[in-house]
Order: structure tokens, then C-alpha cells, then sequence
């Protein structure tokens, strides 16, 4: 499948877009090993946060996992012909109210796989019309591919994050 044009998403697409290199479900197959074992590597380091203010590791676990359920709506919405806008989400607000740090931090982990594997059947269910239709979200326009491009470079995004600020590994 080819990287979707910038005129298929928004300008900050881009920002997680371009991290995709190669084949994208190979990479989205990919993360449903790695990401967990970053994790469950760093078990350790759940509460850690780089500085005040920031998220700790357990936290950017649960907004890897509200995003990847929120990118899959959308594209879900939007590859059905849906025709209304969906509304666009405070990452910080849903953090700062999604109570991670009375979750159990493995079942976390276990979810973001359970997640992944299970939409892997609906990206690769998805035609070439489906993937090329598009939507409104956030008050712009985006294409089913665009997000499928975004919930994997999103990923990546963060894993980059974790190791350059955390030091997580």
C-alpha cells in the first residue's frame, strides 16, 4: 500500500506519517510484539515521569491505547461512508481523567495487544476504496489510509519519545 499524499490528511499528520517506513501492515503486525515488550521491559519504570507535569510511562501506554481505539473509530466511521464530522479530543484531558494509575499496569499491556490484534482483521479487510475515503475529524479532512498511516507513525512517534526522554528502552 502506497504512503498516503498530503492532500489526503491534515498538515499535522505529517508529523506521524512520515515515521512509517515500509510495508504498513508489516509494521502495524510489527508493534503488536515490540510495543508490549517495551512495556514489560520498563514494568520497573510505570510510574516514572521525565519532569513535573509530564506523563509517566503507564500513562503514555493508556494514551497509546485511547488513541489506537480512537483512529480505529474513525477510520471504522469513515471507510462506512459516514458522513457526519467526529469530534477531535484533548489528549491531556483524557490522561488526566482516564484513572491509569489505578490500573493494573501487565493488563495494560495485554490490552494495547489484545487491541491491535484485533483491529489487524479490519485493516486488512479494508479495500482500496474503503482506505481511500474520506472524512471529517477534528474540522479536518482525512482519509481511512492517512489515519491507518498515523495510528502506526503515532506509535513510533511515542516509542521515540520514550527513548529519548524517559531513556526508556
Amino acid at each position: 500500500m502506497n504512503r498516503p499524499q498530503p492532500n489526503e490528511y491534515p498538515a499535522w499528520g505529517e508529523t506521524y506519517i512520515s515515521k512509517v517506513n515500509g510495508d504498513i501492515i508489516d509494521v502495524l503486525e510489527e508493534q503488536v510484539f515490540t510495543i508490549p515488550a517495551l512495556f514489560e521491559r520498563n514494568k520497573n519504570n510505570e510510574n516514572f515521569a521525565y519532569a513535573d507535569g509530564k506523563w509517566t510511562v503507564k500513562e503514555m501506554l493508556g494514551h497509546i491505547i485511547d488513541c489506537e481505539r480512537i483512529f480505529v473509530y474513525r477510520m471504522t466511521a469513515f471507510a462506512r461512508n459516514e458522513a457526519q464530522q467526529l469530534p477531535g479530543f484533548d489528549e491531556d484531558e483524557y490522561v488526566a481523567n482516564a484513572r491509569f494509575d489505578e490500573r493494573n499496569y501487565e493488563d495494560m499491556i495485554e490490552e494495547f495487544s489484545a487491541l491491535r490484534k484485533a483491529n489487524l482483521y479490519f485493516f486488512k479487510s479494508l479495500n482500496d476504496t474503503e482506505l481511500n475515503r474520506k472524512g471529517i475529524a477534528s474540522t479536518r479532512e482525512i482519509s481511512v489510509k492517512s489515519i491507518l498511516f498515523i495510528a502506526a507513525g503515532h506509535i513510533i512517534h511515542h516509542v521515540g519519545v520514550l527513548a529519548e526522554r524517559y531513556e526508556v528502552v
